[in-house]
């Protein structure tokens, strides 16, 4: 087994994740098998309980995982499924421990930090890469280099980084050179940041530079003389239109080369299917075709909230043939239909997300309602299909107070716990996470965009519609066509250009040469609907 450890310095937010998933991808291109794990240095067990203001999309695994958006990267460039196990966090080494200690597993001795602590992640690293079946195993340690949180992780490292064979191991570090006022590349950061990775007795073998522009070589040579690296393991990222433009990058900076004399990996590359990709994404640009996506959420301001949205609609575009404009719109500002109209009125597709909490409901109900009165192509994911079941039981069954049991007592619960939920104590039994297969109708919209009756996708959720008001939706126009057993997945309105929900996430398994069915059929109908609204 070979490993790649890749670290960050100077400050967070530099694109590790971005780094990790494309140097997967080049490995790939290289006829590799790969596989990714992302180390989180939080005390939290998993993503699943964080706010997504603090630390954007909870990211969703088959096997229910609940991780960092690192991993949601990581599935797309590599076109894989990961499990929890390729999330590693300070939670879970900590509790393993302490139960292997409790259970006298450590036969009395003290447990500490070292050994410890650094040999159970050790561990966990090389479980999850020989089980993965992978020749090579990614480890992208989360934070920055100096972060207290960080230092059993680095401390693992190191010890990792002397276990291994030299052929066998390389880090990775990413860092930043800014550009002054000048215009001059300044590689101080770069060199104070690798000084504090060598006091923790870790040396990186390649230095990837995020930076405006591509270094020079006079930059190159000097970080390389500072920081002990070879000139041509220094690796410009520098900024890109779209993140799919990174491996190309890696590759032409001479990345791919550098692993593979370094691991003594055959001389093949084929990037060209990925290639082609960034191709077809630079003809869309310049084409100029675009459809015009409202996107109506509570976490607008941070977009990393919704980066599996954003991906997946991209993804779309692309099959599509033109560039998917989002706009973000506050659901918390919708809050008169003058308002609504203002907003949404110039879009061609509307798109609710998931979440969960009452807070910006109404804005969202409204934004859907003006979707199904006015014919827009609607799209609902999650949250935002039990909203559409909300409005549809308000303004076309009457239930003026209709609404889901998740936001307290109603007559009216269209959206609630089923009988089988009730007895569960722990909110989290309760959940539905992960891979579950629904059954489509035969001829409905669902099952022409699937091309299938039966299909399988990722959940997160707890609440459900209410299988007691069916018979009731039906008999006005809103028909359940994805079923698992008395669990609806997926609910459209046949009379409509395209308006359809569904209770999972289908983002979670978009990829960029094959996206999401529902996400591409609500682009095609979006192009369609602006092509409607040209002709008048």
């Amino acid at each position: 087994m070979k490993y790649i450890i890749v670290t960050g310095g100077v400050m967070s937010g530099l694109g590790k994740g971005i780094t990790s998933s494309s140097i997967g991808r080049i490995l790939k291109s290289k006829g590799c098998r790969v596989t990714a794990i992302k180390i989180d240095p939080y005390i939290n067990i998993d993503a699943g309980t964080m706010n997504p203001f603090q630390h954007g999309e909870v990211f969703v695994l088959e096997d229910g995982g609940e991780v960092d958006l690192d991993l949601g990267n990581y599935e797309r460039f590599l076109d894989t499924e990961l499990s929890s196990e390729h999330n590693i966090t300070t939670g879970k080494v900590y509790r393993t421990v302490i139960e292997k200690e409790r259970r006298g597993d450590y036969l009395g001795g003290t447990v500490q930090i070292i050994p410890h602590i650094t040999n159970e992640i050790k561990e966990r690293i090389r479980d999850v890469a020989e089980r993965s079946g992978a020749e090579i195993c990614l480890i992208e340690i989360g934070g920055t280099v100096g972060d207290i949180e960080s230092m059993p992780f680095l401390e693992a490292a190191r010890q990792m980084q002397r276990e291994e064979a030299a052929g066998d191991f390389a880090l990775v570090h990413v860092t930043l050179v800014p550009t002054d006022t000048q215009g001059e590349q300044k590689t101080k950061p770069t060199q104070h940041s690798v000084k504090e990775l060598r006091e923790l007795g870790l040396y990186p073998n390649i230095i990837v530079t995020r930076c405006a522009s591509t270094l020079s070589l006079a930059v190159k040579e000097k970080i390389a003389l500072f920081c002990d690296v070879p000139t041509n393991a220094i690796i410009s990222a520098y900024d890109v239109d779209d993140v799919y433009h990174v491996p190309l990058i890696f590759e032409q900076e001479g990345l791919s080369d550098y692993i593979a004399q370094r691991f003594g990996l055959e001389e093949r590359n084929d990037q060209s299917g990925w290639r082609r990709l960034v191709e077809q994404m630079k003809e869309i640009e310049k084409s100029g075709k675009k459809v015009d996506i409202a996107v109506v959420g509570k976490y607008i301001n941070l977009r990393d909230a919704y980066t599996s949205i954003r991906e997946s609609l991209k993804h779309a575009g692309i099959a599509y043939g033109c560039k998917t404009n989002i706009e973000w719109i506050d659901s918390g500002g919708l809050k008169s239909a003058p308002a609504v109209m203002r907003a949404l009125e110039r879009f061609d597709g509307i798109l609710v997300p998931g979440g969960f909490g009452e807070r910006g409901t109404d804005g969202k109900i409204a934004a859907i309602e003006y979707a199904r009165e006015n014919d827009v192509p609607f799209l609902g994911l999650c949250l935002g299909m039990q909203l559409a079941v909300v409005e549809f039981a308000r303004n076309v069954l009457g239930f003026a107070d209709a609404n889901s049991s998740e936001f307290g007592k109603t007559a009216h619960p269209v959206i609630d716990l089923l009988p089988e939920q009730h007895n569960v104590t722990d909110m989290g039994g309760s959940m539905r996470l992960g891979n579950y297969e629904a059954v489509l109708t035969e001829n409905s919209l669902a099952h022409r965009l699937y091309g299938s009756t039966r299909i399988v996708e990722r959940h997160r959720h707890r609440y459900e519609v209410n299988p007691a008001y069916i018979d009731q939706f039906e008999s006005k126009g809103m028909i359940f066509s994805g079923k698992n057993k008395n669990r609806m997945e997926i609910v459209e309105i046949p009379s409509h250009r395209f308006f359809i929900g569904c209770q999972f996430h289908p983002e979670f398994r978009s990829r960029p040469d094959n996206p999401a069915p529902l996400f591409r059929g609500f682009v095609e109908a979006a192009g369609g609907a602006r092509l409607i609204q040209r002709k008048d």
